[in-house]
């Protein structure tokens, strides 16, 4: 098993059983995930030294205009891919195995939780994963203890109100809120 194939294994939604060699691999990928957010966020790092940080997390270039707070967490960090001019504030959680896109442009609020793993749902599975990835559009705004779940898309310009828990995709300019989060108002142009 290597990352590329891994991934590939990832990206296509199929369950992964408990102790197959893929979540054996998985294991591995958030021992190496915790040796890096554990450097990251227990001391002062200039913004190029956190970049260098989330480069090595993620295995791709983060662009100079990235900026986060942290501390920030991850149990994997190699399926993760950022855009232009994204800011992420501080206690964030996000669970990328199965893929989390973030558009240019997007901020996120303290202590969101992206989650793109779920479990199956009958008790003699219930330790197998199934993955769906979750895309943020450009200029998307995630209020503070917003929690997105998987396989959800929120459209360009959307804002995802403090709080919300988001189970569904969201049109592009709107507001969405509430728990389970629902349809608030159109952001006019």
């Amino acid at each position: 098993m290597n990352l590329e194939k891994f991934l590939k294994i990832m990206d296509s939604g199929k369950e992964v059983i408990a102790g197959s060699k893929e979540q054996q691999f998985m294991h591995g990928l958030s021992q190496e995930a915790l040796k890096i957010t554990m450097e990251l966020n227990n001391k002062y790092h200039t913004g190029e030294e956190i970049r260098m940080l989330m480069e090595r997390l993620t295995g791709k270039k983060i662009d100079e205009s990235f900026s986060i707070f942290p501390p920030f967490y991850t149990d994997c960090g190699k399926n993760i891919k950022i855009g232009k001019n994204v800011f992420i504030n501080s206690a964030c959680m996000f669970q990328d195995q199965g893929g989390i896109e973030i558009g240019d442009g997007t901020l996120i609020g303290h202590n969101v939780v992206f989650v793109t793993l779920n479990h199956n749902m009958k008790v003699e599975d219930r330790g197998n994963i199934v993955p769906k990835p979750i895309k943020i559009g450009k200029n998307v705004w995630i209020g503070a203890n917003v929690t997105v779940c998987q396989g959800v898309e929120i459209g360009d310009g959307a804002v995802i109100a403090a709080g919300a828990v988001v189970n569904k995709n969201v049109e592009k300019n709107t507001v969405v809120g509430g728990v389970p989060a629902k349809f608030i108002k159109k952001i006019e142009e």
